[in-house]
């Protein structure tokens, strides 16, 4: 491999990720309010499981927004979604994106996560 072909390589792999965090948070801005806020509470708790790689962590964030423009399209309310401990629905999210499930998380993520969920759920 030559110097040019490494250094291409290094590139697209930072780049790659950048690019798809960027569409993730364009179509996050399209929900709604309430359903952004929520997304983003969950993405904020989710920080907390970040995997090392970047296609996981960027397909974990995917999903979840996936999960929350079909739950929007079927009329479905954020409580159906995440369940009344939006805490533990992240938890079990996480884990199948990451070896970090059962990680400790600080009792006042899990409470600024169900504060801002309850916002949300309004």
């Amino acid at each position: 491999m030559t110097m040019t072909d490494e250094s291409t390589g290094f590139i697209a792999k930072m780049i790659g990720p950048k690019k798809r965090w960027k569409a993730y948070k364009a179509r996050t801005k399209e929900l709604p309010a309430n359903h952004r806020a929520a997304v983003e509470a969950i993405e904020h708790y989710l920080m907390h499981f970040v995997p090392i790689d970047a296609d996981s962590n960027a397909s974990m964030f995917e999903d979840l927004l996936d999960l929350f423009e079909q739950a929007l399209a079927n009329g479905t309310p954020i409580r159906e979604i995440v369940g009344e401990d939006p805490a533990e629905f992240a938890d079990a999210f996480a884990q199948n994106y990451s070896e970090a499930g059962g990680a400790y998380i600080p009792a006042s993520a899990r409470k600024k996560l169900t504060d801002e969920i309850a916002r949300a759920a309004r």
